[in-house]
């Protein structure tokens, strides 16, 4: 395997296939966050990376997938093959995001005008055994009450119940839309480039600190800035080398304006 293309204290950059460095590095991650190729265009580099989700399997039980429910319905066989299971909570909700874009994607005029994509946690193992951080956002909104019975909030009491004072703490969990601006004629490098803001929440839902996140479709090195950010340790791979490029020549810029 060739040396890294880009790396220092925290992130490390592969110029090649996933599907030949990750077996290389023989190593456990936290945490994988994909934006594979759909194959949905006609772009040469659009074309699904056939066995990339075995090999992802060999290297992290613990993904974020972004794709098109086209994408998803399509592939759905090949992800169960390799073991990938969409994540659920004890009632059976799927852990999904939907990112909400500040603008409209797509020419056709016969349909709901597109500002969305959306990602996919999907797992390997147990449920229970995953690392989970759910994120809340801040409200400022502090509500005082009583819990009783099986945590029903009542304002009135009526009868004899265990109940007991609670205080929130100004926070919700954070919802399943996140809204954040896209990077379309915003300093965009890749066309499928995904904005820091988004990946932050991703990461710290699913990765511990200070652990590793693989990105096997590195693009322009968003989720390896976002990673660096939230104070873990990342590892990405790109197939083209001028992305390779831009993204290295991002992260260099980045460890330069913090010095």
């Amino acid at each position: 395997m060739s040396a890294p293309y880009y790396a220092d204290d925290t992130v490390t950059l592969y110029l090649g296939d996933m599907r030949e460095i990750l077996p290389a590095l023989n190593l456990q991650a936290d945490l994988m966050i994909a934006d594979p190729p759909y194959e949905e265009t006609s772009h040469e580099w659009d074309q699904w990376p056939t066995s990339w989700l075995q090999t992802a399997a060999t290297t992290t039980r613990s993904m974020w997938c972004f794709g098109g429910l086209r994408m998803f319905m399509r592939y759905a066989p090949e992800f169960a093959t390799d073991g990938w299971k969409l994540s659920h909570d004890t009632i059976g909700t799927d852990v999904e995001m939907v990112w909400e874009k500040h603008n409209a994607s797509g020419p056709n005029k016969d349909r709901f005008r597109r500002i969305h994509e959306q990602a996919g946690h999907f797992y390997q193992g147990l449920w229970r055994d995953l690392y989970r951080d759910p994120q809340r956002i801040t409200t400022g909104v502090v509500e005082r009450g009583r819990i009783i019975g099986h945590g029903v909030k009542h304002v009135e009491q009526r009868g004899t119940y265990r109940n007991s004072d609670w205080t929130d703490d100004g926070t919700r969990l954070m919802t399943s839309v996140i809204k954040v601006r896209s990077m379309h004629r915003n300093g965009g490098v890749h066309p499928c480039e995904k904005p820091v803001a988004l990946l932050d929440r991703l990461i710290r839902y699913a990765c511990p600190p200070g652990g590793l996140v693989i990105d096997p479709f590195a693009g322009s090195g968003s989720t390896l800035d976002a990673a660096r950010q939230s104070g873990r340790r990342a590892i990405g791979i790109e197939a083209r080398e001028d992305y390779c490029e831009a993204a290295a020549l991002r992260l260099s810029h980045l460890v330069l304006g913090a010095s």
